[in-house]
């Protein structure tokens, strides 16, 4: 194991948190190379345009927080943004940055091994714009993450939020029978190391979000209807399943019953 993996162990075990190092491979194909995975990219490319013309105007700086292989930031940096990619894995971290590089935009980023307990100490604290994607889940202490988050925000900046919805996860496997599973609060013996264990509840996160002086600007479902289809088949009709998602998922009750949940803050 090279120094790099055993700093990163370190941290993942000193903080409790969930690492990626040693399937780096597998997470990307489960991540990026399945329908789920176009879906989400879509819908946040989508949401974030705002964001991106804010960009063709000016170049941003923009906080990537457990980054993974740097999909959503690139569409900055291909735009002459400045980008901090931070993420826990020593080894997703090489690999973004090796994508990065291919792709002609290595002088966009900067690069941090790092949790984001520690992003206070280690990065600035003026960023235009802040990207946290499904990384709450994965903490032992997701409030106290939360509330670190402005600490980092530039006085007019906004914050990308993702995160995995726990309300879908009852409604999905109610629908699929699995009575025993919800009864039991969702928990099981053994753990799948890429399906995250800590789903998260959305009124407990508007609770965190107030507490840190965040205030919820656009809310979006992400997969409202994909995960809930019954007929696997159905999920590759792709394009049409897309514009159905990106027709209904910001409207009520949709985006509160997506697979992960996907909230646009500023400063309260």
């Amino acid at each position: 194991m090279n120094t790099n993996n055993k700093q990163n162990n370190q941290a993942s075990k000193a903080t409790g948190d969930q690492s990626f190092d040693g399937i780096t491979h597998k997470f990307s194909h489960n991540i990026y190379a399945t329908t789920k995975g176009r879906l989400r990219l879509a819908v946040l490319k989508r949401d974030l345009q705002p964001w991106l013309t804010r960009a063709k105007q000016r170049p941003l700086k923009i906080l990537d927080i457990g980054g993974g292989l740097g999909q959503v930031s690139q569409w900055f940096a291909e735009l002459g943004c400045n980008i901090m990619h931070t993420d826990i894995s020593a080894e997703i971290v090489a690999a973004a940055q090796q994508q990065h590089a291919q792709a002609g935009l290595a002088q966009r980023y900067q690069y941090l091994v790092a949790p984001l307990q520690q992003l206070p100490e280690q990065v600035a604290d003026d960023y235009d714009l802040i990207l946290c994607h499904a990384v709450l889940e994965w903490l032992a202490d997701p409030a106290a993450a939360i509330a670190l988050l402005p600490q980092l925000l530039a006085p007019q900046g906004g914050i990308s939020l993702m995160f995995y919805n726990k309300d879908a996860k009852v409604l999905a496997n109610v629908i699929f029978g699995n009575f025993d599973y919800v009864e039991a609060g969702l928990t099981v013996k053994k753990k799948v190391r890429l399906s995250p264990q800590q789903p998260l509840d959305p009124a407990h996160v508007v609770q965190w979000l107030e507490q840190a002086g965040l205030q919820i600007e656009h809310k979006t479902g992400v997969r409202c209807f994909h995960d809930y289809l019954k007929n696997a088949a159905d999920k590759e009709r792709f394009e049409q399943l897309l514009a159905l998602e990106l027709r209904y998922n910001q409207q009520a009750p949709f985006c509160d019953i997506g697979r992960y949940l996907h909230w646009q803050l500023k400063r309260a």
